[in-house]
């Protein structure tokens, strides 16, 4: 493990990275996305198997990290609110996954908008 506490998030595997997007996320009540000089959100097309997902971290520093190298990226922050009403519903309809807290390997948790949704207000009610 490194003496890093960024890298040792990094280092989790994708299940132990969801959990600790769920806990972040409920605690900050906001979550990140990458987004272009446009304003045009980051979504990925797996290679495997052609599923296309919107990537969303629990902080600032995982995106910025995540998008070292690509001088056009920045993140941006969602609220909680923002995301359950108007993202979730989006997302769903354009038939787009989401990419929970892609890290150092290839390795992440892909998941429904909804269950995501759901997975964050269970979390929420035990606050």
């Amino acid at each position: 493990m490194s003496d890093n506490p960024l890298m040792q998030v990094l280092e989790m595997d994708g299940e132990e990275r969801y959990d600790y997007f769920l806990d972040a996320v409920v605690e900050e009540r906001e979550l990140w996305i990458l987004i272009n000089a446009d304003n045009h959100f980051l979504k990925i097309v797996s290679e495997e198997d052609g599923v296309a997902y919107l990537p969303v971290w629990p902080v600032s520093e995982f995106a910025s990290d995540y998008a070292k190298g690509a001088e056009d990226l920045s993140p941006k922050a969602i609220s909680l609110p923002d995301f359950f009403k108007k993202w979730v519903p989006g997302l769903t309809k354009d038939g787009l996954a989401v990419g929970v807290f892609p890290g150092a390997q290839s390795e992440l948790w892909i998941t429904e908008a909804e269950e995501l949704k759901r997975d964050l207000q269970e979390v929420l009610s035990g606050f």
